[in-house]
């Protein structure tokens, strides 16, 4: 049992804030990188995969484990998120490292996506058992380098967007 729950149980609801929050930051980040800031959709993207982190946490592990190592790494750059969005507002450089650290955020949640994909669908793990395949190498490279174009189409979007952004979650 884990917060009152059986282990399936709680794997399908962290599986379930996991699928809100990147699908909140497919909609959040995209939309940020063409100059509109969705304030609701982008709580609800840092919140969902702030609380996917967190819930990680509470499996059932014996040592440390790459999970617990994304998990941490994500956590610490959620908190970056955080604090450029709400307490600096996106002032100055604070919207660089908004962009950055919520893209980073969304990208270590695909990250887990992909590989727990490889893992669990049998039709992707048949082509790629252990995760070191080039079909598992190529879904990972994919994603990695969509997420630094993103990172960089909302680092590169016009003031008045900025402006508008920074005004929005004020």
């Amino acid at each position: 049992m884990i917060l009152g729950l059986s282990v399936p149980a709680f794997i399908a609801l962290h599986v379930a804030i996991s699928l809100i929050g990147i699908g909140a930051g497919l909609i959040a980040l995209p939309a940020q990188a063409k100059g509109r800031f969705l304030p609701g959709v982008q709580a609800v993207f840092l919140i969902a995969t702030l609380l996917t982190s967190l819930t990680g946490f509470l499996f059932p592990f014996r040592g440390f484990t790459p999970a617990i190592g994304v998990g941490i790494l994500s956590t610490l750059v959620l908190i970056v998120a955080f604090v450029a969005l709400y307490g600096l507002k996106l002032q100055g450089r604070a919207r660089s490292v908004y962009a950055v650290s919520a893209t980073a955020a969304l990208w270590m949640n695909l990250f887990v996506l992909v590989v727990q994909g490889f893992l669990k669908v049998p039709a992707l793990n048949a082509f790629a058992p252990t995760g070191s395949e080039p079909p598992f190498l190529a879904a990972q490279g994919l994603v990695l380098i969509g997420m630094i174009a993103l990172g960089v189409a909302i680092v590169r979007q016009p003031s008045a967007a900025r402006k508008a952004a920074s005004r929005s979650i004020a």
